[in-house]
């Protein structure tokens, strides 16, 4: 099939439209965690913000063979614009568990189905990252909702905390309600272990 008369053309810039839109959200949602002092997931945000931009890239670029041209087409954009940063986050998460499970599935197989193999694999791989994300954002959801985001689970244990703005590390049951070196809040430390997050096997933020 000719790619100009493709719906996978199409649905390249549907999903290049919907990264687009959601590095804008996920900048909106970073600069109301940093309001709030959640120093940390607003650099989740962020760095979730510039991931999304990468994946706009990749489908745009797919679309140079189209330069010059407008094309038309029809979609549904999430408006996420809350204030409270449970909802945020869990609505990050419920976007990005339907690119993962259901859109850009659907889509590589559309791709496949008329001949775009290279295409199809993207659509594939970023379903996957997305998945992460997915995954990302529910965890550190289901920890505020626990109460659980600057305090252990166990408080008998020592959990190490480090300060995103100096790289204190705190030990203790609880994040310090202000670094004892550089005097930041609260909201800049981290347990060490989501820091880098290796242990979900996430990217590092550092």
């Amino acid at each position: 099939m000719e790619f100009s008369s493709s719906i996978t053309k199409e649905n390249l810039m549907r999903a290049f439209a919907g990264e687009s839109q959601a590095r804008n959200r996920y900048t909106f949602a970073a600069d109301a965690a940093k309001r709030q002092n959640y120093e940390f997931l607003s650099r989740v945000f962020k760095l979730t913000a510039d991931q999304e931009k990468a994946h706009a890239e990749i489908f745009y670029n797919f679309l140079r063979q189209s330069n010059g041209e407008n094309i038309a087409i029809e979609g549904a954009y999430p408006v996420d614009n809350y204030d409270d940063i449970v909802k945020l986050l869990t609505s990050a998460r419920h976007n990005e568990y339907e690119e993962f499970e259901t859109v850009y599935p659907a889509f590589a197989k559309t791709a496949k189905d008329e001949g775009f193999l290279q295409i199809a694999a993207a659509f594939e791989n970023i379903a996957a990252i997305e998945k992460v994300h997915g995954d990302r954002f529910g965890t550190f959801a289901s920890l505020i909702e626990r109460g659980l985001l600057f305090k252990a689970e166990n408080t008998s244990e020592q959990t190490e905390w480090i300060c995103l703005n100096c790289g204190h590390i705190h030990k203790g049951p609880m994040a310090p309600q202000n670094c004892p070196v550089c005097h930041s809040d609260k909201g800049f430390f981290v347990p060490f272990k989501y820091y880098d997050f290796k242990e979900n096997g996430y990217a590092s933020i550092g």
